[in-house]
This record gives structure tokens, C-alpha cells and sequence, in this order.
């Protein structure tokens, strides 16, 4: 299970998506999750599902790697599926259990919602599937750079968040290969009540803590040994610089909203 976590991995490749500057995909990535939400009608949801079938294919991420990272989330994809069908309201009555009905309506809302969240987390996760981590701390950077003037740590905040993105494969890693050696040690982690399974949790979690903690140090350690300062008077290698294809994808994503916004106010088949 913890291996089929692939948030923060980063798939090296020369497609067109992996090409794209960094601040495009995250403005790509913002305007994507704003337009599956304003998808209330069916053409606009299907045409969503397209969107994201599209950029799978020129990513050339296989659909067997983005849906493994669905695997983590399943039981929540479950559970709220069954709370839709057997609690909400409908008038088409398919089967009734007492107080308990589930409806045509119903199923079809717990469709719905579960296949936006899968869209959701599909979508989000081709972000790090594409882009370096590097590239991603510069791009979170120069978007977040007019907040320099109101004094916002964004060189530190967009670092930040770029190694908590790098060091979730690392931790995952490492949790399993923990994981294991509890259990060449005899640790039982699949039987017994709840209380018994979380007990078995603390031999998982103080080494996870003491290694996550060291590595932190360790990190601390080799960025203050090259005299990292933060942002302040620091180059980069690699400037980033807005190119054609950039320019196409952000006029793609504008074509998208406005059609999105248009099937919205035709009513066709409310979801």
C-alpha cells in the first residue's frame, strides 16, 4: 500500500507537458480544479474527463502509474460512495431498508463525486509527475514574487514546500523498510482489535520520527556547509522563460473555462 503512494515522485521525460514552464502547470493545475468544480452538467463533466485523458497522453504518464496513487485513498472513495447512496434524498425509490432508501438520484451523486475526486487527485498528481522539484520551487517562487513587497518569506516558503514534496517518497521509503524489519522481528500488525493494531503503530512511529528528524538535520547541516542564505542574491542555472507553447496552453486552459462556463448555463443533464 505505501509503495502505491506516488505524490512528489517526478517521472523524468522530453513530452510536451514535461516541457511546459513550471508556473504554466501550476496556473494549469489552479484553473483545472477551479473548471471540475464549475462542471455541474454532464457535457462539462465529460468534457473534463477528455481534458485530463489529453494531458495523461501527451505526458505519456501510464494510466496503470496514475491510478496507483488512487490505491492509498481508496476506502475514503468507498466510503463516501456508500453515504451518497444510502443517504441521499431522491425521488426514483430503487430499494428501501426501513428508514433507509437508496435512490436513482443517490447512485448517481456518488458517481459523480467519486469520479471528481479520482479526476482531482489524477490531475494534481500530474503536476509532480512532470515537474522537477527544482523546477517547481522556482515556479512557486516567481508566482508568489509580488508578495516580497508586503515582506513574505516566499524564497523560504516556496523551499519549504518544494522539500516536503522531495522527502514523501523518502519518508514512504523508509516506512516500509521499517515496516519490514518489525515484522522479520516477529511484530503482528494485521491481527487483533483496534487498540491492538494502534499499539503496533509505535514501533513504526518512533523510528519514523528519529529518521525523519535526522535527515532534517542532516539537510540543515549540508545547506548551511555551502553558505545557503535563502534567496537573496542566489542565480539559477536555468532561467525560466515563458516560450510558445506556454503560451498556447494557458490560451487552451481560457478555451476550456469559457466552454465550461457556457455548457454550465445550458442545463443539459444536471449532476
Amino acid at each position: 500500500m505505501l509503495k502505491d503512494i506516488t505524490l512528489g515522485q517526478y517521472f523524468p521525460g522530453d513530452t510536451v507537458v514535461h516541457r511546459l514552464d513550471p508556473r504554466t502547470k501550476l496556473i494549469l493545475t489552479i484553473v483545472y480544479i477551479m473548471a471540475l468544480f464549475m462542471a455541474t452538467v454532464l457535457p462539462a463533466f465529460a468534457l473534463m474527463l477528455v481534458v485530463l485523458a489529453v494531458c495523461l497522453g501527451l505526458s505519456k504518464i501510464k494510466p496503470k502509474t496514475a491510478l496507483r496513487g488512487l490505491r492509498p485513498v481508496l476506502v475514503i472513495l468507498v466510503f463516501m460512495s456508500l453515504l451518497n447512496i444510502l443517504f441521499y434524498g431522491g425521488e426514483t425509490v430503487l430499494l428501501a431498508f426501513g428508514k433507509v432508501a437508496i435512490t436513482r438520484e443517490g447512485i448517481l451523486r456518488a458517481f459523480y463525486m467519486t469520479t471528481r475526486l479520482i479526476m482531482l487527485i489524477t490531475g494534481s498528481f500530474l503536476l509532480t509527475y512532470t515537474t522537477s522539484p527544482i523546477a517547481l520551487t522556482d515556479g512557486i517562487e516567481k508566482l508568489l514574487n509580488p508578495l516580497k513587497k508586503i515582506k513574505v518569506p516566499v524564497h523560504e516558503l516556496a523551499m519549504m514546500m518544494s522539500i516536503a514534496l522531495r522527502f514523501i517518497p523518502t519518508l514512504i521509503e523508509e516506512t516500509d523498510k521499517i515496516i519490514n524489519a518489525q515484522k522479520s522481528r516477529g511484530a503482528d500488525f494485521e491481527t487483533g482489535g483496534l487498540i491492538k493494531k494502534a499499539k503496533a503503530i509505535l514501533p513504526i512511529i518512533i523510528p519514523l520520527f528519529v529518521s525523519a528528524f535526522r535527515r532534517a538535520d542532516e539537510l540543515a547541516i549540508a545547506m548551511e556547509s555551502r553558505c545557503y542564505h535563502g534567496g537573496e542574491g542566489r542565480t539559477r542555472m536555468k532561467e525560466l522563460k515563458a516560450q510558445g507553447r506556454d503560451y498556447a496552453a494557458l490560451l487552451f486552459a481560457a478555451v476550456i473555462v469559457v466552454a465550461v462556463v457556457l455548457l454550465r448555463r445550458t442545463n443539459l443533464w444536471l449532476i
